[in-house]
């Protein structure tokens, strides 16, 4: 076994130049006033990892040029279609309206395990709260269904940015099988 160099990685990705002909993954990701910049650019690094379809930015979550967020998201922000929107209910509205799925990132009394959906939640927007209280209930009420990361420790809960990389990941495997 060897290690790939970074050149011999980058042989095989694409470049800003050539995303457009990448197929991108059909999930509208929805950040709800995030606290940490760190969180956000670590969601971009990811986003950019699993080619999502775009990233809104909602609420009081920082969003470049903040250099905190640029500092985690490595230059994702560029290959990242994104947008800020003060208000994610808004955002929750036009996405209905073409037809997209809305899911939160959330324990509720009916959410289900995340490696428990399908290929018709597609296209879909993952709704992702703030990292103490969540996704508001306000927001909840405009979801169509909720998924769970199933805990088996004593903590209720992972960190925002490592839950979002769990579930987008699984969104990507879930939609190119």
């Amino acid at each position: 076994m060897k290690k790939l160099s970074h050149d011999e990685i980058s042989k095989s990705r694409s470049t800003i130049e050539t995303l457009h002909t990448v197929k991108k993954l059909p999930v509208y990701v929805v950040l709800n006033s995030i606290r940490s910049s760190y969180n956000v650019g670590s969601i971009f690094r990811t986003s950019d990892g699993a080619m999502i379809e775009k990233l809104f930015l909602c609420g009081y979550t920082p969003h470049p040029p903040k250099k905190e967020v640029l500092k985690t998201a490595l230059g994702s922000q560029e290959s990242v279609n994104w947008e800020y929107s003060k208000n994610p209910k808004d955002v929750i509205t036009e996405l209905k309206k073409k037809g997209v799925k809305i899911c939160a990132l959330e324990l509720t009394e009916s959410s289900v395990p995340h490696y428990n959906l399908t290929k018709e939640i597609f296209p879909m927007a993952l709704l992702i709260g703030n990292e103490i209280t969540g996704v508001s209930q306000e927001l909840l009420d405009m979801c169509d269904m909720s998924i769970e990361i199933p805990q088996y420790g004593i903590k209720q809960s992972l960190n925002v940015a490592v839950a979002y990389g769990i579930a987008v990941f699984e969104l990507r495997r879930i939609f190119d099988a």
